[in-house]
């Protein structure tokens, strides 16, 4: 049976403190204190920026041996820039995306034995962006063919059409994995391993993000349950039984979105699995 690595998608949240946290606790703390509780991460900053080198080897310095960061790949890389919509021209295009694709590389490296797979979390592509499956694969099959063999790597999409053999059949040619989502306009993980075999390498990857929407009509602050997500989580305990007895490990983070606090969520998962 492999090993179920679980944490949260990010660990900044302020909201967190006299819950999680100490209260009282400053910034500069929290992923210090946050290793008292998980043993991994996911770090959604770097989503918005390019880390810097001295900013990873702090999380590197602050986490204790054994501890495990994953990452997403930037914006600038998986969404072409900072604009609402994707930009084609630019998304995963060597000449526009080499530079942050090696600043972002070389800032990981810091967190040396640390590092764990990184996520390439792409967005949801019109017809104006691709007007197919067919291109977003040839361009993600000739950016991965890129990548350094020194990391391990994760690919989300959000085009729920595009989750079949083609993309599967690549991503295990690079020996990616692919991002289990649950996420509101997705189907559910479960249902598409009804007829797909979602593994393509030897780890797991599940990220728990539920509905924005949703939870922010009920808190502005993310220290408790606020959406009772049972049902989806007894799912997600069924099919990470059955996955774990096929890899050594499967990394699961929940967002505060998915149903109002990411610790109790992710705990909540674990206890389902016994």
């Amino acid at each position: 049976m492999g090993h179920l690595r679980y944490g949260t998608s990010s660990w900044s949240e302020p909201s967190w403190e006299g819950v999680f946290y100490p209260e009282g606790a400053k910034p500069g703390e929290y992923l210090g204190h946050y290793a008292t509780h998980f043993d991994t991460v996911e770090a959604d900053v770097t989503y918005y920026r390019v880390p810097d080198a001295k900013m990873v080897r702090g999380w590197y310095q602050k986490t204790p041996p054994g501890f495990t960061l994953c990452a997403k790949f930037p914006r600038s890389i998986v969404h072409g820039g900072d604009a609402a919509t994707p930009d084609p021209a630019r998304l995963l295009v060597p000449d526009a995306v080499g530079g942050d694709t090696g600043r972002f590389l070389g800032a990981m490296a810091e967190l040396h034995e640390k590092c764990g797979p990184l996520v390439l979390q792409f967005p949801y592509f019109n017809r104006k962006a691709f007007a197919s499956a067919a291109p977003f694969l040839e361009r993600l099959d000739a950016y991965l063919g890129t990548l350094p063999a020194a990391f391990r790597y994760g690919v989300e999409v959000r085009n729920k059409a595009w989750i079949g053999a083609p993309l599967l059949d690549l991503l295990r040619r690079h020996r990616c994995a692919l991002v289990l989502v649950d996420l509101v306009y997705m189907p559910h993980p479960c249902d598409l391993a009804e007829r797909l075999d979602l593994l393509t390498t030897d780890f797991g990857y599940v990220r728990l993000i539920g509905d924005r929407k949703a939870v922010e009509e009920k808190t502005d602050r993310f220290d408790r349950i606020v959406v009772d997500q049972s049902a989806r989580l007894d799912l997600w305990a069924g099919l990470l039984r059955r996955y774990l007895a096929r890899v050594p490990v499967i990394y699961a983070y929940a967002n505060n979105h998915y149903a109002g606090h990411g610790p109790a969520t992710i705990r909540d998962l674990v206890a389902r699995l016994g």
